[in-house]
């Protein structure tokens, strides 16, 4: 049998704490899945459609911005959406803003959760934890037959 390959977290967010943060509380939980980051939308789709050194490893978990330049994240989920090979992508939105508006049209992309940023610790090492969760999730369907897994 064949090793499954480890889940990638793609982290789309310009805000170099907020990525340091997640490293640490990666490194901290002992969870070996291989972090990828892009600074905006425009950078994650690049590299979610890159198929050479810059591809994101599949299978992958997007955490997701939505306060950030070029295209924000709202943007980015209309369009991760629209495209077929990504549209069924598992996306988490890590952001500041707890606004009703935000996190309707969030959920309105089809998003697996939404986490507001408040203490970078606590709400980063729940965060992951619910994304081990994912991971096995995600790996599982990796064994089941292509009709099964959508």
């Amino acid at each position: 049998m064949t090793p499954k390959p480890p889940v990638t977290f793609l982290v789309v967010d310009d805000d170099d704490v907020a990525v340091m943060a997640i490293r640490r509380v990666v490194k901290k939980l002992r969870l070996t899945n291989p972090i990828e980051r892009a600074v905006d939308g425009r950078d994650a789709l690049d590299r979610l459609r890159d198929t050479g050194e810059e591809a994101v490893g599949r299978p992958f978990i997007i955490l997701l911005d939505l306060n950030m330049p070029r295209m924000n994240g709202l943007e980015f989920l209309a369009e991760l959406r629209e495209d077929i090979e990504l549209a069924n992508s598992v996306v988490f939105v890590m952001t500041t803003s707890d606004s009703p508006r935000d996190i309707a049209a969030a959920y309105d992309h089809k998003i697996a959760g939404y986490i507001v940023k408040e203490s970078a610790y606590d709400t980063f090492a729940a965060a992951m934890d619910m994304l081990q969760t994912y991971t096995e999730i995600v790996s599982f369907s990796l064994d089941l037959p292509a009709s099964s897994a959508a």
